[in-house]
């Protein structure tokens, strides 16, 4: 089981594929797994590479408070363990928030973003509420019962669902806390004017919710494509996968001036 060693604390990663590299972000009490179909499919053209946050899955519980500075550094050492200079930087959900603060920090380490139902703040109440939820959840050391619910919203399949289970209940409640409270107040909108990167921004078409969040990166970003996904919610990654894929596969290719 591959492991990298950032500051005192393993973080569990992986690598398959060969190719232009793209870096998954989860959100919280979700794991690598969570992108099950991309790294079986998009890894037999690019160099997929996914990672459990601190806290997360088999990465070891931090001492330090999850931040989303502080993933992103986690993010850049983990590039620079795997010598790869620049590389496209893709998550979901509040993972889509931590892609637009590496972009913020590390534009020359990025060939562009992938942003998944992802949003740069939240603004409306019942986004405010779920968050919250987590935290009390977390905070009552609830671990299992927000990886059972959070496995079975984002599975399509018993198998999947089985496996996100299994690796999301591992998480350390105080680290997962923490990654939902930083969620909850963090704001990049007014700083969205200086990212230049080419990002894809993938949606939901049934995802109400989400579509504020998408019109302001849409209107916001200097460089960004918007698309909608038919028939799906929240959950793009496992619930619509080969639509996903197809998108991150043109959008890679185009920016990485391949035909």
């Amino acid at each position: 089981m591959p492991m990298l060693d950032v500051d005192g604390t393993s973080l569990y990663y992986n690598v398959k594929g060969k190719g232009i590299p793209i870096i998954f972000i989860h959100p919280p009490v979700l794991t690598h797994v969570n992108f099950k179909y991309q790294i079986e499919e998009l890894s037999q053209k690019f160099k997929v590479i996914t990672f459990d946050i601190r806290g997360h899955g088999r990465s070891q519980y931090s001492r330090r408070p999850i931040t989303y500075p502080l993933i992103v550094e986690d993010i850049r050492q983990l590039l620079d363990h795997l010598e790869i200079n620049k590389a496209f930087i893709c998550g979901y959900s509040t993972g889509g928030s931590i892609v637009l603060e590496f972009l913020l920090a590390y534009a020359d380490r990025s060939l562009g973003g992938i942003v998944i139902s992802g949003m740069p703040e939240v603004k409306d109440r019942h986004l405010k509420n779920k968050i919250s939820l987590g935290i009390a959840l977390a905070k009552a050391g609830a671990v299992s019962v927000l990886a059972l619910s959070i496995s079975r919203s984002n599975s399509n399949t018993l198998g999947l669902f089985i496996k996100m289970f299994k690796e999301a209940r591992k998480g350390d409640a105080r680290n997962i806390e923490q990654y939902y409270r930083y969620s909850l107040h963090y704001n990049c909108t007014k700083q969205l004017r200086n990212i230049d990167l080419p990002i894809l921004l993938a949606y939901g078409k049934e995802d109400q919710t989400f579509r504020y969040y998408a019109k302001l990166l849409h209107e916001k970003l200097p460089c960004n494509e918007l698309k909608f996904i038919d028939h799906v919610q929240h959950q793009v990654p496992t619930k619509t996968s080969i639509d996903l894929n197809d998108l991150i596969k043109k959008f890679v290719y185009i920016h990485n001036g391949m035909n």
